[in-house]
């Protein structure tokens, strides 16, 4: 048996305004709010993706570099790009993306992974490379090539590549 619930019709109503002198003003409650937009992943599938993407033995080393990753591209990240690109991610990765603080100024491509290196368990730079490049190829499959051309537009010239992106350049 299915039922169908009807949706409820905003509706206006007529109501006399308290205190006032016989004015009548139309009041329209409010309709249901602006729906968020729901990830497009769960953290299992994320970071079952990364572990495909990378080559990693487990999910848990592909968790870890997830949050790593994250947490670091967090802080390089301000307005409407880091609000959506918290919204468009699991609530997990989400928060990681919204909890860090932005920097004044976001470290180049190259200084991203450097700083990454040296908290990546025994990194080298090659490998970091290939650790963030595993975790931001995946994010940007997940949120789509219009979120991941605005992430990009707040990061210096040279991330594209770690998100599997190729770098263009505009010649004179």
């Amino acid at each position: 048996m299915t039922t169908t619930v009807p949706k409820p019709a905003v509706r206006s109503m007529r109501e006399p305004v308290p205190g006032a002198t016989g004015e009548v003003v139309t009041v329209r409650e409010p309709g249901p709010a602006a729906p968020v937009p729901a990830p497009r992943t769960t953290w299992e599938d994320l970071t079952e993706a990364v572990r495909e993407t990378g080559r990693y033995p487990t999910r848990a080393v592909a968790e870890d570099l997830t949050r790593l990753v994250l947490t670091a591209l967090g802080s390089h990240l301000t307005g409407d790009e880091r609000v959506a690109l918290a919204q468009s991610l699991p609530p997990e990765a989400g928060h990681l993306i919204a909890a860090q603080i932005p920097r004044h100024h976001p470290l180049t491509a190259r200084e991203f992974v450097d700083s990454l290196s040296t908290r990546i368990p025994d990194s080298t730079p090659s490998t970091a490379r290939w650790d963030v490049s595993s975790v931001l190829t995946t994010i940007s499959a997940t949120i789509g090539p219009d979120l991941t051309d605005q992430v990009l537009s707040q990061l210096p010239r040279g991330y594209a590549l770690l998100f599997g992106r190729a770098e263009l350049a505009v010649t004179a």
